[in-house]
This record gives structure tokens, C-alpha cells and sequence, in this order.
């Protein structure tokens, strides 16, 4: 007889039938989530690796050798500048590359050093985001954060620059050699040139020319 075939007052249901009505979709394969369950999936794939993101950072934080963000307070002379870095304020100095003095507490002012401190303080005025790279030493004997510097705002590598363009020569001190190379090369090709100071005081740490003659 038919599955709802009538006998007195009841129905009679296939059973068989009625199970295969209501029986529920194959589980999914091992390894392969159903559609259902996708979207929370990447939503928490996606947590976690903000929150991986985030712990990274905070660990750079505390890191002598990670960059940070910084915003530059003013220029002390052509290769020292102040930088505020998250609630404290460093006085840094710009690893690999050497000024002549203006500001030198034992030495007399030398010779391009104001035109280097007003190139600096061209690159950098006072609000200017910039990104903080250390080398191997943190600090030196002054208590100076020793560091390279670059600009936020278009990536210029400011220790590069100077050097660039005869604003600075190259100096390299132990153990922060990271780039050592790359700007003594960079010395070489502006002393070549003729740039900045190699032309007007025939090398850095010269005298300022004696105005009268």
C-alpha cells in the first residue's frame, strides 16, 4: 500500500521513507570545513594574527636593536639632534658620519660646521616624524643614543645624505660597523666630487678661514 494509505482513524507512515526525509548531510571531510563554519574560522584567523602582530611590536619595544618611531625636537649641530621617542626624550647621535664642531664645549667652532647644522636642521625641523635604526652599541660615552636615522615622510636616510652631499665625512667606530662600508664609499665619492667640505676646508675639523685674509 501507499506510505499514507488511511486505515481507520490513523495514517500509516513509511517508515524508511520518513528517515530519508530527515537524515542529516554527510559530515565533511577530515581537514575540510563545511561552508557554515567558515567565515568564524577566518574571523578568528584573523584575530590572532593581529594579536601575534601586536605582541611583536611590544616586544620590539623593549628591544636595543629594533627601530622605533620618533619625532624630532630640534638639531644640536650637524650630527646631533633630540628625538622624542614615546614618553621619553633622547639626545642622538648619528652613527656613521662625523661634523665639523659648533657647539664643542673644549673645541672652536670649525670650518662648514654651521652649513652642516643648517642642513640638518633643513632635513629635520623641529615635528618630523622619523623612523630610529640602531646598531650594535646603544649609547656612547656622553650617553648619546646612537642611531641612523630616516624620514617618515619619503624614507630619506638623513646619515646617508649628509655625507651625499659634503656635509659630513664618515666615521666609523667599533663595534657599530652595520654600514660601514656603504658610507665610506659614499665619503669617497662626494670628496671626489669636490662636495661641501671637501672643497671649502679640504676635509673636516678644519679651522674656520681667518677673515682677514
Amino acid at each position: 500500500p501507499r506510505p499514507d494509505a488511511a486505515v481507520g482513524h490513523m495514517t500509516v507512515v513509511d517508515l524508511p521513507s520518513l528517515r530519508h526525509r530527515t537524515a542529516r548531510p554527510p559530515p565533511a571531510p577530515p581537514g575540510r570545513p563545511t561552508d557554515r563554519y567558515r567565515p568564524t574560522r577566518l574571523l578568528l584567523t584573523g584575530l590572532m594574527t593581529g594579536l601575534a602582530a601586536l605582541a611583536g611590536a611590544c616586544a620590539s619595544a623593549s628591544d636595543t636593536s629594533a627601530p622605533g618611531l620618533g619625532t624630532v625636537v630640534g638639531v644640536v649641530d650637524g650630527d646631533t639632534l633630540v628625538i622624542e621617542l614615546g614618553d621619553t626624550t633622547e639626545t642622538v647621535r648619528l652613527l656613521g658620519i662625523d661634523t665639523p664642531e659648533t657647539v664643542h664645549p673644549d673645541r672652536p667652532p670649525e670650518c662648514f660646521g654651521a652649513e652642516a647644522s643648517r642642513r640638518l636642521a633643513q632635513l629635520l625641523p623641529p615635528g618630523t616624524g622619523v623612523l630610529v635604526r640602531r646598531d650594535v652599541e646603544a649609547r656612547d660615552v656622553y650617553g648619546r643614543l646612537l642611531a641612523y636615522v630616516e624620514r617618515l615622510n619619503d624614507g630619506l636616510d638623513v646619515n646617508r645624505v649628509m655625507i651625499d652631499t659634503g656635509h659630513a665625512a664618515s666615521l666609523h667606530i667599533d663595534p657599530n660597523d652595520g654600514r660601514r662600508h656603504e658610507l665610506a664609499a659614499a665619503e669617497s665619492r662626494a670628496r671626489a666630487d669636490g662636495r661641501g667640505l671637501w672643497s671649502a676646508c679640504r676635509g673636516p675639523h678644519q679651522p674656520l678661514p681667518d677673515p682677514a685674509g
